[in-house]
């Protein structure tokens, strides 16, 4: 299915790995012009190489951090330079540190709300201009803690909940012209969870990868976890004219694990 985004320039913060990495990639195979942005040189590097080998639109990929406004404002501005305009935008972070909330500091909570909620802000808030000038959309990517809490995990629990709020309220303000939504993932194989789970072979837990993996997808009814790329694949709609309908929404892609309405 073409989703008609032939040419268009598409951000994705922290989008050097990961679920924004995915997300990069699916709009770079639609044709999208993309700029990613990540903190460590070799993903910054393994980004640019994967995304020109995906598509033939431009690329872009520097080093920002999404918790300082100014490299913010500065990668922002850098992909409008480059593009010579944004027409997407999607928002992505990687998670804050687990642990209960009796085990979480003071510095924990503000370091977690500048990474889950200030840098949506900050970003959001640079791009709308340019979003404003042709129509855009903004795709957050957050987490399904958002619907159902998840155990030992207080900061992703509570401060991504503010990222949905603030959606719903851009979604309102920023219409007609930008559609604003978020996708809600559940457990996908991306190279934190290979990690984990390698990490859990080596202890001794599981006697191979696929064993491990396996654990993930416990409670999940679709009985496994996600790919990267189906992720991708519905940030790339919901940038869409094919959901041109749709702004406000929080989607989830978790295989059918959340179970709350």
């Amino acid at each position: 299915m073409d989703l008609g985004l032939d040419d268009d320039a598409a951000l994705v913060t922290a989008g050097s790995s990961g679920l924004g990495l995915a997300s990069a990639e699916a709009l770079a195979r639609e044709g999208c012009h993309v700029a990613v942005c990540g903190t460590t040189p070799d993903h910054v590097d393994d980004a640019r190489d994967r995304l020109e080998a995906t598509g033939d639109g431009d690329v872009l990929a520097m080093e920002a951090d999404i918790t300082d406004k100014a490299d913010v404002e500065s990668f922002v501005d850098a992909t409008v330079d480059s593009f010579g305009g944004l027409d997407h935008v999607v928002t992505s972070a990687g998670g804050p540190p687990s642990g209960p909330f009796l085990d979480t500091a003071d510095r924990d909570w503000y370091t977690a709300y500048d990474l889950l909620v200030m840098s949506v802000v900050w970003t959001t808030r640079a791009a709308h201009p340019h979003l404003e000038q042709g129509g855009g959309t903004v795709t957050n990517i957050t987490s399904r803690s958002v619907k159902e809490v998840i155990d030992d995990l207080v900061l992703s629990n509570s401060v991504r909940r503010a990222v949905i709020g603030l959606m719903k309220t851009q979604a309102r303000e920023f219409a007609p012209e930008v559609r604003v939504n978020a996708v809600l993932p559940g457990a996908h194989e991306t190279s934190r969870i290979e990690e984990l789970v390698e990490q859990s072979v080596e202890r001794g837990e599981f006697d191979d990868y696929e064993a491990g993996l396996g654990s993930w997808s416990e409670g999940i009814p679709l009985e496994r976890v996600g790919d990267p790329a189906e992720l991708g694949a519905t940030v790339a709609w919901l940038a869409s004219d094919a959901a041109s309908y749709v702004t406000g929404a929080a989607v989830p892609v978790d295989g059918g694990s959340t179970r709350s309405a």
